[in-house]
């Protein structure tokens, strides 16, 4: 999928099921963007806080501007959004270990 489809189609999902009156649930419990999944997995020392995370990514994307980041927690993958020249830039981070995974854009 598109870089830029893939934000589109989730925008028109959430979308819907605020329309509908439906809440999205996780299978930690209520669809939250994860930072609730985050925090209860932080505490109980399963994965590094997310400011760990971007201590370590942040200074490996020069020129870029920080956006912000999604947890899944499914997965318990950060993924750190980065804008840089009009081109959003995603880093997947593994938030048990710190290691970078995967970089999308430019």
């Amino acid at each position: 999928m598109s870089m830029v489809l893939k934000p589109v189609l989730v925008a028109c999902l959430a979308a819907s099921a605020l329309a509908s009156g439906t809440a999205l649930y996780a299978r930690d419990g209520w669809q939250d963007g994860g930072q609730e999944a985050a925090s209860q997995r932080r505490q109980t020392g399963g994965l590094l806080p997310v400011r760990v995370i971007e201590a370590r990514v942040k200074p490996m994307m020069p020129g870029a501007q920080y956006l912000g980041f999604d947890f899944d927690p499914q997965t318990n993958i950060y993924t750190l959004k980065f804008l840089r020249n009009g081109s959003v830039i995603w880093v997947d981070v593994d938030g048990r270990t710190g290691r970078i995974l995967r970089k999308t854009g430019n």
